[in-house]
């Protein structure tokens, strides 16, 4: 039996009222860069996205220090993906048309971030031929 090492680490965030499109333009900048350069990244980019973004990928680094004992330094965005969620409707009367009332949509959306350990992907690459096998 082949024993796999789970290297990666997630961060999820749901029901973020930010319009998808937005959201992956900021999570397109960070995909498969450094933490500490993603951080740098966020921090100066002018968009209203990059602060949920932001507590999110220190949250996922957060876990990936507590959970799989990793260094900060060693950290990098493996994935990043960005879904549509569920749109918030409200209904909103307007006065033009005699007390008529619309059906207003915002946008949602779930950001999920993963977060790996440079050092173990290292490790991986170099040992891809040897095979660790359980002894039962």
């Amino acid at each position: 039996m082949i024993k796999k090492i789970k290297t990666e680490v997630y961060a999820l965030s749901q029901h973020l009222s930010i319009s998808p499109h937005k959201a992956r333009r900021v999570i397109d900048q960070i995909r498969g860069r450094s933490y500490e350069e993603a951080l740098m990244i966020l921090r100066f980019m002018p968009y209203q996205a990059c602060y949920p973004i932001l507590k999110l990928v220190s949250s996922a680094a957060a876990n990936a220090i507590s959970n799989r004992h990793s260094n900060k330094t060693n950290l990098i965005i493996s994935k990043a993906e960005v879904n549509e969620g569920t749109p918030g409707k409200q209904f909103k009367p307007r006065t033009r048309l005699r007390g008529r009332s619309y059906l207003i949509r915002r946008p949602t959306c779930h950001i999920n971030i993963v977060v790996k350990n440079k050092s173990i992907i290292d490790i991986d690459c170099r040992h891809s031929s040897e095979e660790v096998w359980d002894k039962k």
